[in-house]
């Protein structure tokens, strides 16, 4: 059983617990340095397309499982980032090194303007406005079809950085590294924002809107930031999305991508950044497994392949449907568990993870 002593109030905010945690870290970042070298070309793209939707996760998560604000309107911030990136590589000609960050900057002040008129909404209310904006987007990409496009789509531009080309279909691997350095510098960001007083404030916004104004807090300050900060993060992940998919149209970030981005992050774990890549490489894996899981049924028992329409949505939906009957805290809620059994053996109680009321009564109507 490892027993973590604080000798200083800095040791509250550190990166890691412990040494030992640092080091784990380090080998997975290492594993996944190498990953290249280690797999086929069709493995590292199920790879690279597992870490965008993890950087679209940790956005989704930064607002809904952080701030406690429910969102379903956010692939239209994925769509807004790919088109943004995309339309500035094209129309005016900038590097990728000045359309993505641009990208990301366009989608948080997209974000953090529709937080302003939304600041008063709770619950299902925010999420039927998100997802009204979800839909005029969608609805506006096809309008503005000099622009992008519309249902024909765009194409994206060979990334260049510093004359060395990046395709994801050329030189997948670099891809694949350019998508690992975004989804680390994402996870430092959201890291540091944890440990701040921004987040801080966030978490008490999302535990009790009423004692965090109470503290201080400027609650509607606290939400149009996680708003702006979340369809930021979300930005770069749709135009990373754009660049992996080649071609895109309005139809590529449609409500279901919503609704899968919300229902990923649930499966994950809420309120963990292991919670988005939880839930990304269920995303991520979910359509391979199904496939392989029908070849191998055809094989065994000598049938023709059957194509069922929405059978990944439907088991999606069984899974997540399990998740909150038999496990609400996700994956990583389960592996927590897992770890404090082995750690606290055999003084673990069952009941040490039951779940606490986290309203006040004059919020419960909320």
């Amino acid at each position: 059983m490892r027993t973590v002593f604080k000798t200083s109030y800095d040791a509250d905010i550190d990166l890691f617990r412990h040494r030992a945690q640092a080091t784990w870290y380090a080998l997975l970042l290492a594993l996944l340095l190498v990953l290249p070298f280690l797999i086929d070309a069709f493995l590292l793209g199920e790879a690279t397309n597992v870490l965008i939707w993890a950087i679209a996760g940790m956005g989704l998560m930064l607002l809904v499982g952080q701030t406690g604000q429910a969102s379903l309107g956010h692939a239209a911030f994925l769509a807004i980032g790919c088109y943004a990136n995309v339309l500035l590589q094209e129309r005016l000609g900038l590097p990728f090194l000045l359309s993505f960050p641009l990208a990301g900057l366009i989608a948080g002040l997209a974000g953090a303007a529709l937080a302003v008129p939304t600041a008063r909404l709770h619950g299902i209310y925010l999420a039927i406005a998100t997802l009204a904006v979800a839909i005029m987007v969608d609805d506006i990409i096809v309008i503005a079809e000099p622009l992008t496009g519309g249902v024909s789509g765009l194409f994206a531009p060979t990334i260049t950085i510093f004359g060395l080309e990046i395709d994801r279909y050329i030189n997948p691997d670099r891809f694949y590294w350019l998508t690992l350095a975004v989804a680390l510098f994402v996870v430092f960001i959201y890291r540091n924002i944890e440990r701040s007083p921004l987040g801080r404030s966030f978490a008490a916004v999302r535990d009790s809107e009423i004692s965090a104004r109470a503290m201080g807090v400027n609650v509607a300050a606290a939400k149009a930031l996680s708003f702006g900060i979340s369809t930021a993060i979300t930005g770069l992940a749709g135009a990373l999305m754009g660049h992996f998919a080649g071609i895109f149209n309005n139809e590529t970030f449609n409500i279901v991508i919503s609704i899968t981005l919300l229902l990923m992050i649930v499966v994950g774990g809420l309120g963990s950044i292991h919670g988005a890549f939880f839930g990304a490489i269920v995303v991520g894996f979910l359509p391979q497994a199904i496939a392989l899981s029908r070849d191998f049924a055809s094989q065994a028992f000598g049938m023709n392949q059957i194509a069922i329409p929405g059978l990944e949505s439907g088991i999606f939906g069984c899974i997540l449907i399990a998740f909150i009957l038999f496990e609400p805290m996700g994956i990583y809620g389960r592996w927590l568990k897992i770890r404090a059994f082995l750690e606290l053996f055999p003084f673990y109680r069952r009941d040490m993870f039951r779940r606490q009321k986290s309203y006040l009564k004059t919020e419960r109507m909320r």
